[in-house]
């Protein structure tokens, strides 16, 4: 994708905390790593209980489609459907305006979220409120901000299939209550999760994609960029191409 840069978006970028190098117009790479592996597809899924020897578990709360957002909410908090139940400190439900127009999806708590009991804090949350303020938005207003995983995989392992299928219908009904007008889905594993594929960030970007009916476009985890500076310019152009689409919903 090519990036044409005026003052105005220049003047974005600086906010964004963008320094552009000279070859920023380089292929970009075929895969991106990103805090969390990617569940391989086909992987075989043991029986919870048996990968939880010892651990009290419980069935996941029935009518999950019908909850707002107080029994959603709730629901979450005394989840016990996974063995994730046994080493969380905190549930992590997500935060942000109930009236968002826009929803980041990331991949799991890690340790600061774990104590917080909210999603994208530490360093790589404050890139992610520079990216959103470069867009006039932030994680109060207008935006809201959830994980796919609602309990810290211990150690920030790699999810487990199970884990994401006891999960998957609370972030579903988040989605369902908020009816954003766009998703930016924020590292490799939430966006595989999302889209239900085992494709790279680098060959998923630039497209819009779908979720539960919401548009959805991918980008780079903000802990991967903050290791990988020159690609910030990519995940700009990814932002932008969000708040193009978003614009032109109803």
């Amino acid at each position: 994708m090519t990036l044409l840069l005026d003052d105005r978006r220049l003047a974005m970028l600086e906010q964004f905390g963008i320094r552009l190098p000279a070859d920023a117009r380089a292929a970009e790479p075929e895969a991106a790593p990103s805090p969390m592996e990617t569940v391989q597809a086909g992987a075989r899924v043991e029986p919870i209980a048996a990968q939880a020897p010892g651990i009290e578990l419980a069935p996941r709360a029935s009518g999950i489609e019908l909850m707002e957002w107080d029994e959603l909410g709730d629901a979450v908090a005394s989840c016990r459907a996974c063995k994730l139940c046994a080493t969380r400190r905190n549930t992590v439900f997500g935060v942000g305006d109930l009236q968002a127009d826009w929803l980041v999806v990331g991949e799991a708590p890690g340790e600061n979220e774990d104590l917080q009991g909210e999603p994208f804090v530490g360093q790589a949350g404050k890139l992610l409120d520079n990216m959103l303020k470069a867009l006039g938005l932030s994680r109060h207003e207008k935006v809201y901000i959830a994980n796919v995983l609602k309990c810290r995989p211990p150690g920030n392992r790699n999810p487990e299939p199970e884990e994401v299928s006891q999960c998957e219908p609370f972030l579903r009904r988040q989605v369902q209550l908020l009816q954003p007008k766009i998703i930016v889905a924020m590292g490799r594993f939430a966006v595989q999760s999302l889209l239900g594929t085992t494709e790279a960030i680098g060959k998923l970007r630039g497209q819009r994609h779908t979720y539960a009916g919401v548009p959805v476009i991918v980008t780079y985890h903000p802990a991967y960029l903050l290791r990988s500076l020159p690609d910030k310019a990519k995940a700009w152009a990814d932002l932008c191409l969000a708040r193009e689409i978003a614009n032109t919903q109803g």
